[in-house]
């Protein structure tokens, strides 16, 4: 049963002036976010956590939706305790911490299911949440 869904879109350019904000993306993102962002260098980096930054915000819309459905209040969850991680093969997945954990948890969720993509001119996630 999918007890909520979420999706967002990043206007890359835009958040490529945010992404120069040091601040801002250490608090945002993990270190292995930020590594595989700048792994290629700086130029391109800023694509990568916009699709990164467009699950996040997929997720919480994904959470809140649940919390909606299951009469749950819903606690606020920082961007930085949600994280983006790659199996081996590439796939993206979400990693829980903190009070996004602990919501999860207390949502009982089976599977979380992560699709993104980006064109260089924006960046897109959809999360769906499953009991």
């Amino acid at each position: 049963m999918i007890l909520g869904l979420g999706v967002d879109l990043v206007d890359v350019t835009a958040f490529g002036e945010l992404a120069r904000s040091a601040p801002f993306v250490a608090a945002t993102f993990t270190d292995e976010e930020r590594s595989y962002a700048y792994d290629g260098g700086l130029a391109g980096a800023h694509v990568h956590l916009a699709a990164r930054y467009a699950a996040k915000e997929a997720a919480v819309k994904a959470l809140d939706a649940a919390c909606a459905l299951l009469g749950v209040d819903p606690p606020p969850v920082a961007l930085g305790d949600i994280e983006v991680v790659r199996d081996v093969r590439g796939r993206p997945a979400l990693r829980w911490h903190g009070r996004a954990a602990e919501l999860a948890g207390a949502l009982e969720l089976a599977r979380v299911h992560l699709s993104l993509t980006h064109d260089g001119r924006g960046a897109a996630a959809v999360v769906a949440l499953e009991a």
